[in-house]
């Protein structure tokens, strides 16, 4: 390309690269889109004007926020589509949204009182090749990940209550000669979550000898998942605040180089593991569901329905679970382990990071819902043991749900 053609060629990239398609991002991903990208240009190996840096946040401030499609990445080259939709709006062309509605990116500009902004040599290119699509989505899925481990552990306490399980399991000798650090966290905090229950010491002297592993295993099951979040999060802390465009300018030492950085191997192996993870905490939640609604497990009644057979109770609360489950073991397949070779075969293996980021957050919106589905169902089984009430925790996260979900006295 021509010395005077340079300037053309940085529009002419942002144009031909914007052929994505599907939903766009919500806007917390846009915004995330669009702090990373400054960010990752501000370390000062992309070479690219301070001048873009600033336009990129003025947007993010503004509030004007483009419309990116969620699919046509491979994660490879960068997120080479879905990035160069936010570099349109920046130069005033493509769709915007601003203060709520969709409109022509010049259009937002303007009421947003900035400018298109001219791009220099190389800043198309450095706009669009980069790993901070991927890494936007992964970030907001994994911090509601980590809260719904949280929640996973507090609604396995309630239905550990409801069906008077033993806390034997999550004794500290136990996790002490298996020293995980995620399953010794978890057993700790079941035992907290448990604390002065009444309906604990109404069964000490039961005749049962084992409960079923949903219940027995939970230090287990939910503790890897705690350590597979902070391998996640290490990745993504990591990915973040990395440069990760190419070639890279390396000023003081007089070199610009050509290598591998934008490649989304890490967070795309990471969002693969995450998805695995977080519907492991959706697939025991259901088996609990299960024990709750069946009277030959739970002594409770059928379906937790006081008049069973002319009330179906949470019977369909389960199905539901079950059928986000099995969905969920569709989205489980690795992204990563894909690879189909693009841009004339040089691009010969790509990631799918961003494909593997949208899967991950789906397995966690799914996980989301199974898990308010054992609080439901879970806080149904406590009716049935009062006056006794739960431990402490447990018991202020019954009288939250109830704030907003009266008990089942029939269907409704």
């Amino acid at each position: 390309v021509s010395t005077d053609k340079l300037d053309e060629l940085q529009e002419n990239l942002i144009r031909s690269h914007s052929v994505g398609l599907g939903q766009p991002l919500s806007e917390p991903e846009t915004r995330a889109i669009l702090l990373l990208r400054a960010n990752a240009l501000a370390s000062g190996h992309s070479g690219v004007s301070e001048q873009l840096i600033d336009a990129l946040l003025a947007m993010l401030n503004a509030g004007v926020h483009p419309v990116i499609p969620e699919q046509g990445s491979v994660g490879a080259c960068g997120d080479l589509a879905p990035l160069a939709h936010m570099s349109l709006t920046l130069i005033g062309e493509g769709e915007a949204t601003f203060e709520g509605r969709v409109m022509d990116s010049a259009a937002a500009l303007k009421k947003a009182r900035l400018k298109p902004f001219r791009l220099g040599v190389k800043e198309g290119l450095s706009l669009i090749n980069g790993t901070q699509v991927m890494t936007a989505i992964g970030i907001l899925t994994y911090l509601r990940a980590r809260k719904l481990a949280d929640h996973a552990d507090l609604a396995a306490a309630m239905t550990l209550e409801s069906l008077k399980g033993s806390k034997i399991p999550f004794d500290a000798d136990i996790s002490r000669i298996r020293p995980h650090r995620g399953q010794k966290e978890v057993a700790a905090r079941m035992l907290r979550l448990l604390d002065k229950s009444q309906i604990m010491e109404s069964h000490r002297g039961c005749n049962k000898v084992q409960d079923p592993y949903s219940l027995r295993c939970i230090p287990q099951v939910h503790g890897v998942v705690r350590d597979v979040l902070r391998s996640v999060e290490q990745v993504l802390r990591v990915e973040a605040n990395s440069v990760t465009d190419n070639p890279l300018v390396f000023a003081k030492e007089g070199k610009i180089l050509s290598g591998g950085n934008f490649h989304g191997e890490y967070p795309a192996m990471a969002m693969d593991q995450l998805a695995i993870a977080v519907a492991e905490l959706a697939s025991i939640s259901e088996e609990r569901i299960a024990k709750l609604i069946n009277p030959a497990l739970s002594e409770l009644p059928p379906f937790l329905a006081k008049d069973s057979g002319l009330n179906s109770g949470f019977m369909i609360v389960h199905v539901a679970a079950a059928s986000l489950v099995s969905e969920n073991k569709i989205y489980c397949h690795p992204a990563v382990v894909d690879s189909i070779p693009t841009s004339a075969d040089k691009e010969d293996h790509v990631s799918m990071g961003t494909i593997a980021a949208v899967k991950c957050r789906r397995v966690v919106d799914n996980t989301w819902s199974v898990i308010a589905m054992e609080y439901l169902c879970a806080s149904q089984g406590l009716e049935f043991h009062k006056p006794l009430k739960p431990g402490r925790a447990v018991n202020r996260a019954y009288e939250q749900i109830r704030k907003t979900v009266p008990p089942v006295d029939r269907d409704r």
